[in-house]
């Protein structure tokens, strides 16, 4: 029956919520489904379990498939979340909190070197040329970049195996539910703390840039908040990200907030949006440091990126208003 319906043993191991070698170990004989999962493959392949548990193979009998029975089917075929995959997925993403937010961190404050190298280079007293502060400030970037892409790329290699929590619906093993939610609300204080943090210090993060227009300050001074400005706002991504990544690994195994099953169907579409969206503001500051018009002076067009965030939290909840619908 697998085979007629062009399934793999890892595809039918993915319905029933089971390994692959559960699967091999049925069709070789070497072992029995048990009841339950007996009842889900005959609903699987709209057979009896009569069918299923007769030796003599025989053209198997259809069975009735009232709606009832297809929303049961429905059910029963979503990805089936044991204890102990719960219990491994969060300690999983609780490792890779720091590991995520120190990533972040590194992305966020990768231009302030570019920035602040490009200021001084304007002042003899230094003796660092415009051309040697684009060059160091530039590797600096990119190497913070890198260093970045490798440590999420690691961590996203190592959650590869529960991606199917944020796209798929589930069905969660008895006592799993109690088991989040017992553990989402211990942490519930560290994650409220962490938000109030970094929110006040995202608001902080713009007072000395106010300061220096109110001062008529020179231009290395207001880089110097710019710089900063771009430092405390990293300390607060961080903040966000390490909360966030344990919260939500919680709020994919209970499907609540945004990871509801409605809201998965739409979930590739709004990942593409926002990776579109990063690339086309990277693409905007690019061409405007160093296009046609550009004059090369990153320190120049930080503000694309002030826009840019500000922009982002309005498309955000309008994708968001969008998804509610």
């Amino acid at each position: 029956m697998r085979k007629k319906a062009g399934w793999s043993q890892e595809e039918l191991a993915s319905r029933l919520g089971v390994t692959r070698q559960s699967v091999s170990k049925w069709e070789g004989a070497q072992s029995v489904p048990d009841i339950e999962k007996i009842v889900q493959i005959s609903r699987l392949f709209s057979v009896t379990t009569d069918y299923l548990l007769k030796d003599e193979l025989e053209e198997p009998e259809p069975v009735a498939m009232t709606d009832a029975v297809r929303q049961a089917d429905l059910e029963m075929a979503y990805r089936q979340v044991t204890m102990e995959d719960a219990s491994t997925y969060m300690k999983l993403e609780k490792e890779n909190a720091p590991k995520k937010a120190l990533a972040t961190f590194l992305w966020v404050s990768s231009p302030i070197a570019l920035i602040l190298l490009s200021s001084i280079s304007e002042y003899a007293i230094f003796g660092i040329t415009e051309n040697v502060a684009a060059a160091i400030g530039l590797c600096v970037l990119i190497l913070f970049v890198t260093i970045g892409v490798a440590i999420y790329t690691s961590c996203s290699d190592k959650e590869k195996e529960y991606a199917f929590l944020e796209k798929e619906p589930i069905e969660t093993e008895y006592g799993v539910s109690g088991l989040v939610r017992e553990r989402k609300k211990e942490f519930q204080p560290v994650y409220t703390k962490n938000k109030i943090i970094g929110t006040v210090l995202c608001i902080f993060s713009v007072m000395p840039l106010f300061v220096a227009m109110g001062l008529d300050a020179g231009d290395i001074v207001y880089c110097a908040a710019v710089c900063f400005m771009l430092f405390v706002i990293a300390i607060a991504c961080l903040l966000f990200v390490y909360a966030g990544t344990i919260n939500d690994s919680m709020q994919k195994l209970l499907e609540e907030e945004e990871y509801t099953r409605e809201n998965k169907k739409r979930s590739v579409f709004f990942s593409a949006v926002s990776t579109c969206y990063w690339l086309l503001v990277t693409a905007v500051f690019l061409f405007a440091c160093f296009g046609p018009y550009g004059n090369a002076q990153p320190r120049y067009y930080w503000v694309i990126w002030a826009i840019a965030g500000v922009l982002y939290g309005a498309v955000t909840a309008v994708l968001k208003v969008i998804r509610r619908q």
